[in-house]
């Protein structure tokens, strides 16, 4: 198995949840900014000689959520300072950023990185479309013509117009362009079913980016498998990634008291303005395509803020890795047979968790975790999700 380190890069000097959008910046503090900004990319440097195969950014806006409003500067960090870990950008966010730009800065990355690029195209989450004022309406229309232009420009190598519905351009040639032919490998939320079909459409890696339950992430994946079939091509194991917050202690309970409150942090205090601004698009526009979707949205919004499951539900039904190192290896191993994937990210440092908490977690999967779990292979996944 191979494992992406996740990391929004939260502003944690925020006490009480914003009930407000834009959340006010007034709370902002630049030598707390400054401190946990370099602690952030040293924990994410830390990360690849912790044994993570994979280093995660994102890109959010207008919140402490996470203070990377571009990841793509983060990334060029990470390229300059680390030599194994793919760096996997799980933004940019397409459909609210100029697709060239979005070309060019991963071309350029994958050549900083020597080719380890992993090119997250992703649609955003609502309150993404009210920060910079795009028509959510048109989010899957834009996602849609967005990666078609980008991976054009990736491949083609002669200068070519574009006229499309939302993009125009008289003349693209992009420099440098990538270095991993034909292009890096890209990966996709396929949440829903317009977001699958769009995925399956360019051969992503599938990331299911909010497990709220086995068999949910189960019918999402046979939904993109079904999607791939369509449009001509089979997913094998490596097609598939999802992920899970994780805390490891000498004790359950030790794990328990740093990580539960950690969450609620996030998803509570973090996450007060957001919700403000979803509401907002969810009643006025039509970012979800069908009341269908808006429903099961509305359900994974409430599950991953633990829903109706509590702490320790949510640990024993195997949707958070928490516990001792012996228990985290069985956890991971569950992950690996009930959804049969070979790749998962892991938040050590959610919301406002200690850094050196965080840290022991990342040695601990050094040192016990991943040695125990690396032989869950691709040819014995490949079996389990058949």
């Amino acid at each position: 198995m191979q494992f992406t380190h996740t990391h929004f890069m939260p502003y944690t000097g925020v006490k009480e949840a914003a009930k407000d959008w834009p959340v006010p910046n007034n709370q902002f503090d630049a030598e707390l900014a400054q401190t946990l900004w370099e602690g952030y990319i040293e924990d994410k440097i830390y990360a690849e000689e912790c044994g993570f195969d994979w280093m995660g950014s994102n890109e959010h806006h207008f919140s402490p959520y996470g203070m990377m409003p571009n990841p793509n500067l983060v990334g060029a960090i990470l390229a300059d300072r680390t030599k194994t870990a793919r760096i996997v950008q799980t933004g940019n966010l397409v459909p609210i950023t100029n697709p060239i730009r979005i070309a060019e800065e991963y071309a350029m990355l994958d050549v900083a990185s020597r080719g380890r690029l992993v090119a997250g195209f992703m649609r955003g989450i609502p309150h993404e479309y009210v920060a910079y004022n795009v028509a959510a309406d048109e989010s899957y229309d834009r996602m849609e013509e967005a990666v078609e232009l980008i991976l054009k420009c990736w491949t083609e190598p002669e200068p070519f117009g574009w006229e499309g519905e939302y993009y125009q351009y008289r003349a693209v040639s992009i420099w440098p362009r990538p270095i991993q032919q034909p292009h890096p490998p890209i990966v996709m939320s396929v949440s829903t079913d317009r977001s699958a079909r769009i995925a399956a459409k360019f051969k992503a890696i599938a990331g299911i980016l909010a497990l709220t339950s086995f068999d949910d992430a189960r019918k999402t994946m046979d939904r993109y498998r079904q999607y791939a079939r369509d449009a001509g091509w089979e997913p094998t194991a490596e097609h598939f990634t999802t992920g899970a917050n994780c805390c490891i202690a000498p004790t359950y309970e030790e794990a328990k008291s740093h990580l539960e409150p950690s969450i609620e942090y996030f998803f509570g205090t973090l996450g007060g303005g957001i919700r403000t601004a979803q509401q907002i698009v969810i009643q006025k526009t039509r970012y979800f395509g069908s009341a269908q979707e808006l429903e099961e949205r509305r359900k994974t919004f409430v599950n991953m803020r633990q829903g109706g499951l509590s702490f320790d539900d949510k640990v024993e039904a195997g949707l958070m890795i928490c516990g001792t190192p012996e228990m985290a290896i069985e956890q991971i191993k569950r992950f690996h047979k009930e959804l049969g994937i070979v790749h998962m990210g892991l938040h050590c440092n959610i919301g406002n968790m200690p850094r050196e908490v965080g840290r022991r977690t990342m040695e601990y999967l050094r040192d016990i975790v991943f040695p125990a779990v690396r032989h869950l292979g691709v040819e014995e996944a490949t079996t389990v999700a058949q």
